[in-house]
């Protein structure tokens, strides 16, 4: 979304809003770089900053300067000031995580469940989120995002098939989330929520345009311009693991036969190896990732494919070398600085990290027109340590 200020009556818990998110996407930053970005004047900007400082969610340091004067101070969100809390549901069991304003990860635990069932999900959860409260020394949590498996409101796909949660459809998670927890709760794609903790912390912060191919139980994709995953016109842009790959292959439980995901996946590697062997599976997988690679780059034309996800690190390594070499696609080009493929600076890490910032995101945005009318901003009011 575009950051930029106002100037409107009671506009000042928007401004606020405006001013934190700002410093969490594009800090360190100065003063004098805020205002030019979000259109208030320096001496506004000053006067919320102090605010923010004195609530313990900001803090800066000075920059060298050669020349005379004071030097500007670079401007950070203070890592402990607040926290949010990201969860991955997936058909085997739940990841959750307390993470800081800086995507720290400060403290996580996994629960296996298979298949995690919701309203035992739930309880799950809440259990965990009282735990993560005591390790945030008073200040407040944000809010809490879930990732899941898509597609989502897709009827021959949506929770159908052992790469989703087949018992979840028609659960209002974000409603029952948010009644279970006390938190403000925010729900998306588990590939979408992947690609978003890769861009703010892992690749993305030096390459902006990049594919992300997630490999999760199933399969899924995300192309992410300038920092932001693209989402499709219903959230679902990205379900690479349901294109058909292998003519009158494997039958799909979208009903397709040869999708992807069949074959290239964590269901696949896992329900294939028992079988035939792992190094046989890799020979079977990496032609069909070659060409999905391919596909990938003709398609959308990235600085580079990232893989990453739940898959084993030393797998999914193995896989991508036994991937190469690489077909020629728009992406061969003597003048990359770039592989065609890397690797996921985040790990296992970027989903949860990636939902925790989605909480850090919905609780941020600004917001026009507060439900009390004036300068009292809930979340700022919340700010203060208890």
């Amino acid at each position: 979304m575009s950051l930029k200020g106002t100037n409107q009556e009671f506009g000042r818990p928007y401004n606020r809003r405006i001013v934190l998110e700002t410093i969490r996407q594009h800090g360190p930053i100065e003063r004098a770089g805020i205002a030019q970005r979000v259109g208030l004047t320096v001496q506004t900007v000053a006067n919320i900053i102090r605010e923010l400082e004195e609530l313990g969610l900001v803090s800066g340091e000075r920059t060298h300067r050669k020349s005379r004067g004071s030097p500007p101070m670079s401007l950070t969100l203070n890592p402990q000031g607040a926290y949010a809390i990201g969860v991955n549901v997936t058909p085997r069991g739940i990841e959750a995580a307390l993470v800081d304003l800086a995507g720290t990860i400060v403290a996580a635990q996994r629960l296996d469940m298979s298949p995690p069932h919701p309203e035992e999900s739930f309880r799950a959860i809440s259990k965990l989120v009282n735990g993560f409260r005591a390790k945030t020394d008073g200040r407040m949590i944000l809010g809490i995002g879930l990732a899941m498996p898509g597609p989502f409101d897709i009827d021959k796909m949506s929770f159908v098939g052992p790469t989703t949660l087949e018992s979840w459809r028609g659960v209002a998670v974000a409603q029952r989330l948010s009644e279970i927890t006390g938190l403000p709760a925010f729900v998306d794609g588990d590939t979408l929520a992947a690609a978003l903790g890769e861009s703010l912390y892992g690749v993305g912060r030096s390459v902006g345009d990049f594919y992300f191919l997630y490999f999760a139980v199933g399969l899924g994709g995300s192309m992410v311009r300038n920092g932001e995953p693209m989402r499709g016109i219903y959230g679902n842009a990205g379900e690479i693991g349901h294109v058909p790959m292998v003519p009158d292959g494997q039958p799909c439980s979208c009903g397709n036969k040869g999708c992807l995901e069949r074959y290239v996946s964590l269901e696949a590697y896992q329900r294939r190896t028992p079988v035939i062997g792992q190094a046989a599976w890799i020979k079977e997988a990496a032609p069909l990732l070659r060409n999905a690679i391919v596909a990938i780059e003709n398609l959308f034309d990235p600085e580079t494919v990232v893989i990453g996800g739940l898959m084993d690190d030393e797998l999914l390594c193995e896989l991508a070398a036994a991937a190469e070499p690489l077909p020629t696609s728009v992406a061969d080009r003597k003048q990359r600085t770039a592989p065609r493929i890397m690797r996921s600076a985040s790990g296992q890490d970027a989903v949860l990290r990636g939902a925790a910032s989605l909480a850090f995101s919905g609780a941020l945005q600004p917001r026009l027109g507060q439900a009390d009318g004036g300068d009292k901003d809930p979340l700022f009011a919340r700010s203060r340590v208890a």
